[in-house]
């Protein structure tokens, strides 16, 4: 009798234990996922200075690299589809035309000078992008304004 209880019970705690411990692990990576997009999603449609926005773009690349994001051949990261990031900034050249440039543009031939020329520039965050499997952020585009 004993022994077809315990034949009973164990395999119902090994599979309650396994469900709770599956739960906690989505749970914890839904909250994980949901506080680093809310560092990037913070910016959505905020104003900022060239100076916050150049030290969005050293945070990206720093990200990137940490997750270990290849490089095309034009030193731009590659969109892994699962945590890569990337910005792109929008500036009104002398005929009021926006041109676009990616943060590698900036990040690789001097993001001192960027600070120089655009530290009291305002930029705006106008589109935020999603990777499709992970969910995590994938793209920012911030445009000067006018």
């Amino acid at each position: 009798m004993k022994k077809t209880i315990l034949a009973i019970i164990i395999p119902l705690a090994v599979i309650l234990f396994s469900t709770m411990g599956l739960l906690i692990t989505k749970n914890t990576t839904n909250r994980l996922k949901k506080e680093y997009n809310s560092t990037y999603e913070y910016y959505l449609e905020k104003e900022i200075y060239g100076t916050e926005l150049t030290s969005l773009i050293n945070k990206t690349v720093n990200e990137n690299e940490k997750n270990k994001v290849e490089k095309d051949e034009n030193n731009y990261f590659k969109d892994n589809g699962e945590n890569s990031i990337r910005i792109e900034v929008k500036i009104l050249n002398s005929e009021k035309e926006y041109i676009t440039y990616p943060m590698e543009e900036m990040y690789n031939k001097d993001i001192t000078r960027f600070v120089q020329y655009f530290n009291l520039i305002k930029f705006k965050c106008t589109k935020i992008e999603y990777h499709k499997n992970s969910g995590t952020v994938s793209k920012l585009l911030f445009e000067e304004v006018e």
